[in-house]
């Protein structure tokens, strides 16, 4: 009985411990690199939340290309496209990013982040659909705008960190009443890099809330027999330094994984 105990009083203790560090590292890692914003991470096995800044996990704001996740849930599930392979037809207008600019399927459309594919799927939901996902999904305030095929960037939609990664957390247990071809296909999809040691899936977003920008990268990475889900958002008001954040996002987020040891 004393060694059970010792056992657990010790095992306790650790957890404590390394929440309470990471909490003190992750917002160093924010401030030496002058960046406003916060990282809130699952420890799925463990059932830990860690924080760098737990009021700001609970703040709402637009999900702007993160919406990307749930949005492939419902294109497929509502047969706007049969599978992540059927392409969409290219409107023809010219956008700035060069790999918009052609028929893209809904694997590629994904990794491009191309908004003109997501709008024009949209375009044929229902608000009443779409509200229905939401409710399914409890995806932040589950508000539809009048704006049917953007309403995911137009301030109207919002979720926090926190709310983020439970509807991952459904996503991956398949709590949700989706069909298992749809899952397969959105996994798959989502996944950003895979190593031997790690599978990492995940899906940014950037959009602006007034004066500031709204950068997202959020997911969860499979890593030493364990999952983890994140969702970094960093807020920004500087446009000259808004092209370096957008690049730096991922960066900082494989910082936070090697600083509470879930990579090496």
């Amino acid at each position: 009985m004393e060694i059970l105990f010792s056992f657990l009083l010790s095992f306790v203790f650790s957890v404590n411990t390394m929440v309470s560090n990471s909490n003190v590292n992750l917002q160093k890692i924010f401030d030496e690199n002058k960046i406003t914003g916060s990282v809130t991470i699952y420890d799925y096995k463990n059932k830990i939340w860690i924080y760098s800044n737990e009021e700001d996990s609970k703040i709402r704001r637009l999900p702007a290309s993160t919406f990307k996740i749930p949005n492939s849930l419902i294109f497929l599930e509502e047969e706007v496209v049969k599978d992540e392979n059927e392409a969409m037809k290219w409107d023809r207008i010219k956008r700035y990013i060069e790999n918009w600019n052609k028929d893209l399927n809904l694997r590629e459309a994904y990794e491009y982040s191309a908004l003109w594919f997501y709008m024009k799927g949209a375009g044929k939901i229902n608000s009443e659909k779409y509200k229905e996902y939401l409710k399914e999904f409890n995806y932040g305030n589950q508000i539809v705008s009048e704006k049917k095929n953007s309403f995911w960037i137009d301030r109207s939609l919002k979720i926090s960190p926190e709310e983020q990664i439970d509807f991952l957390i459904n996503l991956y247990e398949e709590k949700f009443m989706l069909s298992e071809k749809t899952y397969k296909i959105v996994k798959d999809i989502m996944i950003n890099e895979k190593t031997p040691e790690y599978t990492l899936r995940g899906k940014t977003g950037w959009g602006r809330e007034g004066a500031e920008n709204v950068i997202w990268y959020v997911g969860y990475i499979e890593a030493k027999e364990n999952v983890y889900f994140f969702a970094v958002r960093i807020i920004n008001d500087s446009e000259e330094r808004n092209s370096y954040l957008l690049d730096f996002r991922k960066q900082l987020t494989m910082m936070v994984f090697r600083e509470l040891g879930i990579i090496n």
